[in-house]
């Protein structure tokens, strides 16, 4: 084990106090970058920060190297209040190689800092990258008066620093991710023993000299900032002010893991999970794998259709069945869901959603199996959808969809999404004592037992095979109402509809009403779903300390809906519903509560800026609206949409944008 001290030496060069910062390390797909920024995540949360992290992966499996398609980019917000998003403009750029500056530059904010590692700046790099070879963009002044550019030779001088490893050239190199996290750590005032001690755990027995190795350059790249004149400030950034108790980083995709746990065991039931890896949802199967002594048992099927089937005989056999998927694999799953709904058996099924169609953008985050979730499927197939709204609560999402789904008999989709499934935040660990038991109906009696007979839910008996008397029939064919029988019967597939439809219309008695944030009537209502609320939610806040009568509401529950869900809509004046999609929670609303609501709409892989929805709160309250025009300020475009008519605003530091007279829609 290579030794490591807590100890940083004081600085000679001043540390600004400032309130948030929002850095991006970026680079190749082979640099680190995800180790990097999930290392400075670490350090953050654990010297106090709220924090706030967007992964973003290359779509290509391998893609060529120092191309732009090939970079992997990591964000995060960290800050000594509460926050809610990975934050928008970038203050901190560190760029690898060309194809990583070029990537990200445009989202620094002006005046910002980049680090570019100068090493890779080579004409060989440049071309891969787009540039032309006699063009080096690090000397335009395009780049150079916009942003505050500090060209660091970061390979070579991680070469100088560990020439006496041991170690070979292509060794040395892949540690040149923690000089520059050295570096970083530096410039934002932050020690250096949780890497030290990261970097231990993984390699100190295994390989020490790698281990001392990575450690070296970690300090090295520190004790350049504090030793070249190139950086003349730091900058620090106070605790924030939390809540007592204890706290870890998670992401989505772990707490998806841990809740399905929780919540099996809490039904006193085995998790089952059955899956077939797909990005961005794979990582459940990994947490999910490792927690053997809870009682989890995972299956890696050979296909999506398998794995659901599998995981509908785990539930038929009396156990919780789980599988999970993304939009392609839940396409494949459709029939099976089908055959779950029929035999009215306990399911919980995680999809985190990703760009699409089809293969789409697997890395990417959207919104758009909202219908696919809902109507999917072939006849008149009810199931339950939740979506959480945040990395943590993908936890409480998992624990109330095992809830429904086993004491309500019925299958339930979780709506995840990619940026909830990687991003990560902190997440206060909770008090075990106040969870409450989910109670299966398994309470039954064989001398009165009938398999399709309900309770006060509309919830069928849970009959386990192999109990003496509760031999029964089940499978796809439409069963006959009480007896469960095979039936072909006009009145009863009538009746065993509309229960199917009832059953899952009852449960909004069983669940919250939505919540607003704000006042309960004002001028403009924003309604939002899964991983757009800390934007919607960030930008509602901002808005009313402006003084605009605009509040939010969040919906959980997306079938069945809160019962006042309809009642809020119509207690303001205007309805803007942010989704990135293309306006498929507007349609619902639309359809069922014939409200005027409007769609700001982005398709772009990207979650929401708040400052893109504050930007379309203003043409909202303003009346303000274009016509058939879309903008693109730096990498996408964004617009408000109501039918036939779109309404597009600039992105950052725009302003919004009137092509054609306004409508009042």
């Amino acid at each position: 084990m290579v030794s490591s001290t807590t100890e940083v030496p004081s600085s000679n060069k001043p540390a600004k106090d400032i309130r948030a910062a929002v850095v991006r390390f970026a680079g190749d797909s082979g640099d680190g970058m995800q180790l990097a920024g999930t290392q400075f995540t670490d350090t953050s949360a654990i010297v106090g920060n709220d924090v706030a992290t967007l992964p973003d992966f290359p779509a290509e499996i391998r893609a060529p190297a120092g191309t732009v398609a090939g970079v992997s980019g990591f964000q995060i917000n960290f800050a000594s209040s509460d926050i809610h998003t990975p934050g928008d403009a970038v203050n901190a750029l560190i760029a690898m190689n060309p194809a990583a500056f070029k990537a990200h530059v445009e989202d620094v904010e002006v005046g910002g800092i980049v680090v570019v590692n100068e090493s890779e700046f080579t004409k060989v790099n440049l071309r891969k990258a787009g540039f032309s070879e006699d063009y080096n963009p690090l000397d335009d002044e395009k780049y150079t008066q916009r942003f505050k550019i500090f060209k660091v030779p970061i390979t070579r001088l991680n070469m100088e620093a560990l020439k006496d490893s041991g170690l070979n050239a292509k060794e040395v190199d892949r540690c040149k991710n923690m000089y520059a996290l050295g570096l970083i750590y530096w410039l934002y005032d932050r020690p250096l023993d949780t890497t030290i001690h990261f970097i231990n755990s993984k390699f100190g027995k295994k390989n020490p000299a790698v281990a001392k190795a990575n450690i070296d350059a970690l300090n090295a790249g520190y004790f350049f900032g504090e030793t070249t004149e190139m950086f003349l400030t730091r900058y620090h950034i106070p605790k924030a002010q939390v809540k007592p108790g204890t706290y870890r980083k998670i992401t989505g995709n772990e707490a998806s893991a841990i809740g399905l746990v929780v919540g099996a065991h809490l039904a006193g039931k085995q998790a089952i999970y059955c899956s077939y890896p797909i990005t961005p949802a794979t990582d459940i199967l990994h947490n999910l794998a490792t927690m053997r002594q809870y009682g989890v048992k995972t299956f890696q099927a050979e296909d999506e259709i398998a794995a659901i089937c599998a995981a509908i005989g785990v539930s038929f056999a009396g156990q919780l069945g789980i599988t999970g998927t993304s939009g392609p694999g839940l396409a494949l799953k459709a029939e099976a869901l089908n055959l779950a709904i029929m035999t009215e058996l306990p399911l919980v099924v995680v999809n985190v959603q990703r760009g699409g169609p089809s293969t789409g953008l697997p890395t990417k985050t959207e919104q758009s199996d909202l219908l696919q979730a809902l109507f999917g499927r072939n006849g008149d197939s009810p199931l339950v959808v939740i979506a959480p709204q945040s990395p943590a609560d993908c936890f409480n999402a998992s624990i109330e969809a095992t809830r429904i789904a086993v004491e309500h008999m019925v299958p339930v989709i979780i709506l995840s999404d990619g940026y909830l499934a990687n991003g990560a935040e902190p997440w206060r660990l909770p008090d075990v004592s106040t969870f409450k038991p989910i109670k299966p109906n398994h309470d039954i009696d064989p001398a009165t037992f009938k398999s399709y007979s309900r309770d006060e839910k509309l919830a069928r008996p849970w009959a386990v095979p192999g109990t003496p008397g509760l031999e029964h029939r089940i499978g796809g064919l439409e069963k006959a109402h009480i007896t469960g029988a095979v039936s072909y019967d006009a009145e009863n597939h009538q009746t065993m509809t509309n229960v199917r439809k009832q059953k899952v219309e009852r449960i909004a008695d069983y669940i919250p009403a939505a919540t607003l944030n704000g006042d309960d009537e004002g001028d403009l209502l924003l309604v939002g779903w899964g991983g757009t609320y800390g934007a919607i939610l960030t930008a509602t806040e901002r808005a009313r300390a402006a003084g605009k009568r605009v509040s939010s509401m969040h919906i959980r529950h997306l079938n069945p809906l809160p019962k006042n869900v309809g009642e809020v809509l119509k207690r303001f004046k205007r309805v803007l519903v942010p989704e990135l999609n293309t306006g498929q929670l507007r349609l619902l609303l639309r359809a069922k509560f014939l409200v005027d609501a409007r769609g700001l709409n982005k398709v772009a892989g990207k979650p929401f800026l708040v400052e893109e929805i504050e930007q379309a709160i203003d043409l909202m309250l303003a009346d303000k609206y274009s016509s058939r025009e879309s903008l693109t300020p730096y990498n996408h475009a964004v617009s408000l949409d109501n039918q036939d008519i779109d309404y597009a605003f600039a992105g950052r530091g725009g302003s919004a944008s009137k092509s054609a007279e306004s409508s009042e829609g």
